[in-house]
């Protein structure tokens, strides 16, 4: 899913939509039909309809007119590089649990411990002082609560979120919010600690409360990544933890050949880097992922590595801009993209360019920076997709003004599953269009009841309320069923 601002568009296989480029938008309709017993997706189209993959649809609320855009720009992890749970997030989860038994102290018995990766979600909120997840709607109101894995009843959850005069913020330092990829394994483990802390109190750690213990799960996950834990091992097989994507390089051609600049801003380091653009942008005919070159830097007019967003995005903020000599890795001083000459030189050393033509590869130096390099003049001419929704897409929205989209992959399954339940969604609508027929029913004969005069039979309109009353509680508890049905299957 990609979205500017609030506006919405997604694709499943993180491809952009290139019907735009020309300025031109393209209607069309998607309608759901029932074929033989088998549920089909087709889309009208003028040329007709035709089955398609549920995940290369486009939805969309508002076009963008290419023609203002003059440059493109990509985050890499979890954007052009999507990583593949079931390996990498049990690859993280795991190096976790070894930080926190090895460095950090927690008992052993952690490292029998397993992932599940299907089971939480982005956008959920951790209570860190009570040992909670919540999952909440758009306006900040607990629809479902767990302490640990274990459910919260509707009074607890009344009671410790819905009875104070003042609403909580559900923000830090008390919250934390579950907003990127990286962090479901870190959720996960979290609620085994909480769980595993109200059983065994005389296990964890001295003095490790649960806000203590999620502070502690933050700790071994940077360690994890400072060490290069993870990303040695991607490296090693990228295959075995980076889906391959055939459409990044057509989409990346096409944008160049229209005429745009291409750009690269990933936290990454540029070994990591390239190691995982060699793999997406490799001919699809080489099996070999060890095989490493500089063939995909033609596909960028400028990579920026190590950008430290979102902090990137503010251009008062004084950060070096260092030029990366690629054959060795070397950082070399620039004036703000300007090579300049080393002491004891007079000659200005410039990185080789070989076959990556004008491309050039930086770490490190903010967004004003970057603006020089593509020599963009106003800041609503760049398109930036990321899969961040504060670190990639708010702030460059709400500081720079960049037309902005999100990547969202969960939207995928989130569409299918909708579609499964699709018999439950309706029920449930019919049973509140039925429990809100009887409320109006019960109104009508209590207000009968209590203002028409003596011309009523009050014996029989008594009967009929209570009739009504029995049958709305019976509709108010297959409705409380249906609903409990549909919150397991789409629990978190």
């Amino acid at each position: 899913m990609m979205t500017e601002g609030n506006k919405q568009l997604h694709t499943g296989n993180n491809t952009m939509d290139g019907s735009g480029t020309d300025g031109k938008n393209l209607h069309n309709e998607r309608r759901d039909i029932i074929d033989g017993g088998q549920d089909h997706h087709i889309w009208s189209s003028p040329e007709g309809g035709h089955k398609i993959d549920i995940g290369k649809q486009i939805f969309c609320n508002r076009s963008l007119n290419m023609r203002n855009i003059v440059a493109v720009g990509f985050d890499m992890d979890y954007t052009l590089a999507q990583y593949k749970s079931e390996t990498f997030e049990s690859l993280a989860y795991e190096g976790t649990v070894r930080k926190l038994v090895y460095d950090l102290g927690y008992p052993p018995e952690l490292l029998g411990w397993t992932f599940d990766w299907n089971y939480m979600v982005r956008g959920l909120v951790l209570d860190k002082r009570r040992g909670n997840i919540l999952k909440m709607d758009r306006h900040k109101y607990v629809k479902v609560a767990y302490h640990g894995f274990r459910e919260m009843s509707k009074e607890d959850k009344v009671a410790t979120y819905g009875s104070t005069l003042i609403r909580e913020a559900f923000d830090e330092p008390d919250y934390a919010l579950i907003d990127t990829l990286f962090s479901l394994a870190e959720a996960y483990l979290f609620a085994q600690l909480v769980d595993f802390k109200d059983n065994n109190p005389g296990k964890v750690p001295d003095g490790a409360d649960y806000s203590r213990m999620y502070k502690d799960v933050r700790a071994a996950v940077d360690l994890c990544h400072r060490d290069g834990t993870l990303k040695q091992m991607v490296a090693k097989d990228p295959r075995r933890y980076i889906n391959e994507d055939p459409a990044i390089v057509p989409m990346l051609k096409m944008l160049r050949e229209s005429g745009r600049a291409t750009f690269l801003v990933t936290n990454s380091l540029w070994d990591y880097t390239n190691v995982v653009m060699n793999f997406l942008c490799r001919p699809r005919s080489e099996d070999d992922c060890s095989a490493l070159s500089f063939d995909w830097l033609k596909y960028f007019d400028v990579v920026i590595t190590g950008s430290a967003k979102p902090g990137f995005f503010h251009d008062e903020i004084r950060a070096n801009l260092f030029e990366v000599d690629i054959e060795s890795g070397m950082l070399l001083n620039t004036d703000n993209g300007t090579p300049m000459a080393q002491v004891g030189s007079t000659d200005i050393r410039l990185p080789p360019t070989k076959s990556n033509k004008d491309c050039r590869v930086f770490q490190g130096g903010n967004v004003g920076h970057l603006h020089k390099l593509l020599s963009i003049e106003s800041s609503s001419q760049v398109l930036y997709v990321g899969d961040h929704i504060y670190g990639d897409i708010l702030r460059s929205k709400k500081v720079l003004g960049w037309r902005t989209m999100l990547v969202v992959p969960e939207l995928e399954k989130e569409v299918e599953l909708l579609w499964e339940i699709r018999g439950i969604r309706k029920q449930l609508q019919l049973l509140r269009s039925e429990r809100d027929h009887i409320e109006d029913k019960i109104h009508h004969l209590k207000w009968s009841l209590k203002f028409k005069g003596g011309d009523i039979n009050k014996e029989e309109l008594s009967s009929e309320l209570e009739k009504l009353q029995t049958e709305r509680e019976q509709v108010r508890l297959s409705h409380q069923q249906a609903q409990r049905e549909c919150h397991q299957l789409v629990r978190f």
